[in-house]
């Protein structure tokens, strides 16, 4: 069977709606352009051809920015069934025959994508090399929809309940410091005790700057507010910052495990926590796509095997000090 990229560009006039799809949802040539890996004026040779094939102008075009036309509207909610046809026929042939196909675009956030779901969709592509996948790392909510992602790899339980989402691992945030620091600031016994200290603060995808809420040993939530003098909107800072001795940080296990395991940190008030588990996150109207269940289920094999998930660990006292 060709591949399915290959089939489509033997139909020019689904080819050239996707490209519609992308240009309307980038609002620009030049996004589209580098989302592609194609050149601007190949857009604008695409674009205008199929125009001239439906006889109907699809955007408007400034010095500015591409809006849509009203015509260009009602093609794009067409053009939009029609390809979500084309793709579940193809899902379903490459189904039958236990090969996914197409594109495959996939997110996560920074620090996750690059330690964990890279080298899993390089295991993933040399599983299935027939599948085209475009990965991205952003650390912000990303609308799969109107982005036209079709899995979020993403850590953390808030979760749209609009959308299916399926665990790959366990996984909470931990508070954690480094040795030297609990030296000279004291080791927190409590939340209370905690407030008072100097804390590493980040803006990450699903919880809100400067406010820590976790589960505690009552199962109740706890809100903490928590400053200190170094924040941060990337956890690769906000960790080295940690391991500096810098100050108490909220960090996934994924990613401070190894670390506790070292020595160079340690896990504090291990009675708190925050649930954050591993999910691979997709819209409704993929549910029956071959390759999204058949990259969940390689995921979630995948993880199994590389990933050891959140285990509690027993809280080994350090001397506080001044």
């Amino acid at each position: 069977m060709k591949h399915k990229t290959q089939i489509m560009n033997n139909l020019p006039i689904l080819s050239d709606l996707r490209v519609f799809i992308i240009v309307a949802r980038r609002a620009g040539f030049a996004a589209a352009a580098e989302e592609m890996g194609v050149s601007p004026a190949f857009i604008s040779k695409r674009i205008a051809l199929l125009e001239s094939t439906l006889n109907v102008t699809l955007l408007h075009r400034t010095t500015r920015r591409v809006t849509i036309t009203e015509d260009g509207e009602r093609i794009y909610e067409w053009a939009q069934r029609i390809l979500h046809d084309v793709d579940q026929m193809m899902d379903e042939l490459s189904d039958i025959r236990q090969d996914p196909q197409g594109t495959l675009r996939v997110v996560s956030s920074f620090g996750f994508g690059r330690r964990f779901v890279a080298p899993a969709l390089s295991a993933l592509s040399r599983e299935y090399p027939n599948l085209e996948i475009r990965f991205d790392v952003q650390d912000k909510i990303v609308d799969l929809v109107n982005e036209g992602v079709d899995l979020d790899i993403r850590v953390g339980d808030d979760i749209d309940p609009n959308l299916i989402a399926r665990k790959l691992g366990a996984n909470q945030r931990i508070l954690c410091a480094a040795p030297a620091f609990l030296h000279r600031e004291g080791v927190p016994r409590s939340l209370a005790e905690l407030s008072g200290m100097p804390c590493l603060v980040i803006k990450e995808r699903d919880h809100p700057f400067g406010v820590w809420t976790l589960q505690g040993p009552d199962a109740r939530e706890h809100s903490l507010k928590v400053t200190g003098a170094l924040a941060s909107n990337h956890g690769e800072v906000v960790h080295q910052w940690c391991l500096d001795g810098m100050g108490v940080a909220l960090r996934s296990w994924w990613d401070v495990k190894d670390n506790i395991a070292a020595g160079k940190l340690v896990h504090i008030l291990p009675d708190y926590y925050q649930p954050a588990n591993i999910w691979a996150v997709y819209v409704t109207r993929l549910a029956m796509s071959a390759r999204v269940r058949v990259t969940v289920e390689f995921l979630r094999h995948y993880f199994a095997t590389h990933y050891q998930g959140y285990e509690p660990r027993p809280r080994h006292p350090v001397a506080a000090g001044k």
